[in-house]
């Protein structure tokens, strides 16, 4: 089956969701009640998976077609039974940088499990290769240079809703390579934005490990991190668009988050400390090819472990620096 016909049923598929949406008063409260506007909930194509197991059925005459699994909409089960995958579920359309839809994920309305569910791999979706709400956010990055990396959907959304247009969603999982490779095509800027939590640290960590061996010095990344208790669709909420964007004018420099990284669990009191600091930044500043970023690196570690800045190149293996 063709790409291009795999994108057809998706298509018509965000068609059926959007119209339940339309025709759910509890949805459009409970979106009304987080915030999201007709028009930005529109932006982003948003619907509605009804109960039941075979919502799908009123929009595809051949329920049991393969194409339906093949592109994540329909799961076959035991006994040659098949059923919806995505029931119950605000549904956000993934789309491509083109527009086509190429995947869902689908969001609870109460407190069941798992909150989030995504599309399975398929032809056309990859979650570690794709990025949530890139068309709807690509003229805003084009303007600011600069794009806001969030983890949900409901984050992109919220911004959108209050203003900040130049975010996309890694979809709740980590960072990789291509996410990265992604984003440096789209601008100069790219800011990380996390929970301030110890898991928002491990993700900003898992980001800047990606980054490192990719960057150049014409690509400036920062990492903010929200206060305890938020993400940043229930930050811009409770705060506003101007709160936000102040919190993001403080957002740590990549050289300032690495160095938090290299310093952990060191005083930096004693010799001992000090070499284990330098041990700690080794393998990033090894991966580093921008030269600038990585000089910047070493002025830091120089100051901090009291080492010079020739013998920690030499230390380090930087022999082509």
């Amino acid at each position: 089956m063709s790409h291009a016909h795999l994108a057809d049923y998706l298509n018509q598929a965000a068609d059926f969701y959007r119209d339940q949406l339309l025709a759910s008063q509890e949805v459009i409260a409970y979106l009304k009640g987080r915030g999201i506007s007709g028009a930005v909930a529109a932006r982003y194509r948003m619907g509605f998976a009804p109960g039941g197991s075979k919502g799908l059925r009123t929009t595809f005459a051949d329920y049991a077609d393969s194409s339906l699994i093949d592109c994540g909409l329909v799961i076959a089960g035991d006994g040659g039974r098949f059923y919806d995958r995505f029931r119950e579920r605000v549904m956000f359309p993934i789309l491509s940088a083109g527009g086509d839809v190429i995947g869902f994920g689908g969001r609870v309305l109460d407190s069941q499990a798992p909150k989030y569910l995504n599309s399975p791999e398929t032809p056309l979706f990859h979650k570690c290769e794709n990025l949530f709400g890139v068309p709807q956010a690509a003229a805003a990055i084009r303007e600011t240079g600069t794009v806001f990396v969030v983890e949900g959907y409901m984050d992109v959304v919220g911004l959108a809703q209050r203003s900040v247009q130049n975010s996309v969603a890694t979809m709740g999982t980590a960072t990789t390579e291509h996410h990265v490779k992604s984003l440096m095509a789209m601008a100069q800027r790219i800011v990380f934005c996390f929970d301030g939590d110890d898991a928002g640290q491990r993700a900003a960590a898992k980001a800047l490990e990606v980054s490192l061996p990719l960057i150049d010095d014409a690509t400036d990344i920062r990492f903010l991190f929200l206060p305890t208790g938020h993400d940043p669709d229930s930050f811009v909420l409770a705060n506003g668009e101007e709160a936000f964007r102040a919190l993001a004018a403080e957002a740590m420099t990549l050289e300032d988050f690495f160095m938090q990284q290299a310093r952990e669990d060191t005083s930096l009191q004693y010799a001992e400390d000090r070499a284990k600091l330098v041990a700690q930044a080794m393998p990033g500043l090894q991966q580093l090819r921008a030269k600038a970023i990585q000089g910047r690196l070493l002025d830091a570690l120089s100051k901090d472990s009291g080492m010079d800045i020739e013998d920690l190149i030499s230390v380090c293996g930087l022999n082509n620096f």
